[in-house]
C-alpha cells in the first residue's frame, strides 16, 4: 500500500512538472534588488547590543549565512574578519552577518573566531524573509546572499553564491570600490 501511494504521488508530481505555468511571475516587495531600499531591521548581536539598519550612516555589507560554526560559514566569517579593517578604512563601510541562530550561538561563534564585526540573531528568520533571501539546495538550507547597501540603505549589490563563501568578501569589496567617490582637485 505504501509503495502504491508513493508511486501515485511521484506520478502526479512528475506530470505537474510538464504542465504549463500560466501564472505570471510577480516581483514582490520582499525580493530586494539593486536600486531598491533595504528593509529596516533591528536584531541583537553577539554582544547583546541591538543593531538597526538605519543606524548605519555609511555603506553597509549585509550578509546572510546558513548557520553558525559550519565549515562554509566559518570561512566566510573569517574572510570578512580578515578584511574588516580595510573595509572600514578604505571604503568607510561596515559589515553585519545574519543567520537564524540565537544570540548565545552568535556569541560562541564570534568568540571562537575573534570576530570584530556584528553577527546578528534572526531567530524567526523575519529579516531573511524581508530581504527575500532564497533557500538553497532544493530548499533544504537557508541561502547565502550578500547585499551591499549605500549610506542611504539603497541596494548596490545582490550576490548569491552558496558554495564559494569567501567570494562574497571580494564581490562586496569590488562594489564598495565602485561606490567610493573619487576626490577631484582643482587648481582654480
Amino acid at each position: 500500500m505504501k509503495l502504491s501511494l508513493l508511486s501515485t504521488v511521484a506520478l502526479i508530481g512528475s506530470a505537474a512538472a510538464f504542465a504549463p505555468n500560466s501564472a505570471p511571475k510577480v516581483k514582490t516587495a520582499l525580493d530586494l534588488a539593486v536600486g531598491e531600499t533595504a528593509p529596516e531591521f533591528s536584531l541583537v548581536d553577539q554582544n547583546g547590543k541591538t543593531v538597526t539598519r538605519s543606524s548605519f550612516k555609511k555603506p553597509l555589507v549585509v550578509y546572510f549565512y546558513p548557520s553558525d560554526s559550519t565549515p562554509g560559514c566559518t570561512v566566510q566569517a573569517q574572510t570578512f574578519n580578515e578584511k574588516i579593517k580595510e573595509i572600514r578604512k578604505t571604503y568607510g563601510a561596515d559589515v553585519v552577518g545574519i543567520s537564524g541562530q540565537g544570540a548565545d550561538s552568535k556569541q560562541k561563534f564570534a568568540e571562537e573566531l575573534g570576530l570584530t564585526f556584528s553577527i546578528l540573531a534572526d531567530e524567526d528568520n523575519a529579516v531573511r524573509k524581508a530581504f527575500g533571501v532564497p533557500r538553497a539546495a532544493f530548499g533544504l538550507f537557508p541561502g547565502r546572499v550578500t547585499y551591499v547597501l549605500d549610506k542611504a540603505g539603497v541596494c548596490q549589490l545582490v550576490y548569491d553564491e552558496l558554495a564559494d563563501a569567501a567570494s562574497h568578501v571580494d564581490k562586496a569589496a569590488e562594489t564598495l570600490a565602485e561606490m567610493k567617490p573619487t576626490k577631484k582637485f582643482s587648481l582654480f
